[in-house]
């Protein structure tokens, strides 16, 4: 298939650029994959789509304050965004400069994009592709994010983070720091969500996936087989693998809250050991699989996320999850309806079509 196939016109005031007051107030389009219905919904009556066999796993991943500006020594300002953090206490990050740093050079941690330097510094050890390896040479990565970092808001966003940002691009049971970006189908959940899936019974999981910034980069390829995908740290625990047994046990359907959770669950698939049961074995590490047409899913079952870009790999993922013309066929309506889009936008609950 071409990247042109997954093109869809997107007016612009459609793109989100707040979050709504409360959470779970977002509108909900349900895409049935093995019929093709579409149905409009609120987010709130999303426990009317689940059974209390289910089981919904999660991504508990924690947005970092992954944004920091700086100061080369020669003067030369530059912004940072940290896209892994190391065990030895190294990052691996983006630089924008007018300049590229030297490797040896230090950049001093400023206040926003300001020239006022601070006593917090880091050293540059080199480049890895198109990233930089840093490592801090007085302070932490930890005091330079607590202190001088920002919310890295997606690109989309046109606008300046904000305090309102740390909370809501957020989910309410993050608790795993490294990602720069969120897994916003979870963004939709608020506490009283949360204490309404408990009260049905319905079970959950949680899976971890630090989402990289690569998550917001263009297919470049004509061919979507051609694409590589950025690699992310994922971890599926045995706690998680139980959860999934003990749903297959009773005829309930997994249920993979943002498309981070689905990548996760099918990594676990398809890099590990599957069970005769349709149960993966525990997975622990890198993962840049690419869900596109065709492709096999071998645990989820059933899916809540947001509505991606155009030509994105998260629609191809979609698309490969529900069907081509089943997915393209609910954007056009999702537009047509006027659905706010991306990050802060609206959400989808998709069943798996077994015949795309």
């Amino acid at each position: 298939m071409k990247t042109k196939d997954f093109h869809f016109d997107l007016p612009p005031h459609l793109i989100a650029q707040e979050p709504l007051v409360e959470r779970s107030a977002s509108r909900l389009l349900c895409l049935d994959g093995p019929t093709g219905q579409v149905t409009h919904s609120q987010f709130v009556t999303l426990l009317e789509q689940l059974n209390d066999t289910d089981l919904l796993v999660f991504n508990n991943t924690k947005v970092m304050s992954a944004r920091l500006y700086g100061q080369k020594q020669t003067g030369g300002r530059v912004e940072i965004l940290l896209e892994r953090l190391h065990s030895d206490g190294t990052a691996t990050a983006q630089i924008r400069a007018s300049k590229s740093p030297k490797e040896g050079s230090l950049i001093f941690i400023t206040a926003d994009d300001s020239s006022d330097i601070s006593q917090l510094s880091l050293r540059v050890l080199g480049r890895e592709g198109s990233f930089f390896r840093l490592a801090p040479e007085t302070g932490t990565l930890e005091e330079m994010m607590r202190q001088f970092g920002h919310i890295p808001l997606p690109p989309y966003i046109d606008r300046a983070d904000t305090l309102d940002d740390r909370d809501r691009y957020q989910t309410v049971y993050a608790s795993r720091e490294g990602a720069v970006a969120a897994p916003t189908a979870g963004l939709h959940f608020d506490e009283a969500m949360l204490a309404g899936l408990v009260s049905k019974g319905i079970e959950r999981a949680f899976v971890t996936l630090h989402v990289g910034a690569g998550t917001f980069q263009p297919v470049r390829v004509d061919v979507i087989q051609d694409h590589k995908m950025h690699s992310e740290w994922i971890e599926v625990d045995q706690d998680c693998i139980d959860a999934i047994e003990r749903c297959r046990a009773r005829g309930g359907r997994v249920v993979a809250v943002g498309t981070t959770a689905v990548r996760s669950l099918e990594t676990a698939a398809q890099l590990g050991q599957l069970r005769s049961t349709g149960v993966p074995d525990p997975f622990v590490g890198d993962s840049d699989i690419f869900l596109y047409p065709g492709s096999e899913f071998q645990v989820v079952d059933a899916m809540i996320t947001n509505f991606h870009l155009p030509e994105s790999t998260l629609i191809m993922l979609v698309a490969a999850f529900a069907g081509y013309e089943e997915t393209m066929n609910a954007y056009r309506k999702a537009v047509a309806k006027a659905y706010r889009f991306f990050s802060y936008g609206d959400a989808m609950f998709v069943t798996r079509n077994t015949r795309s």
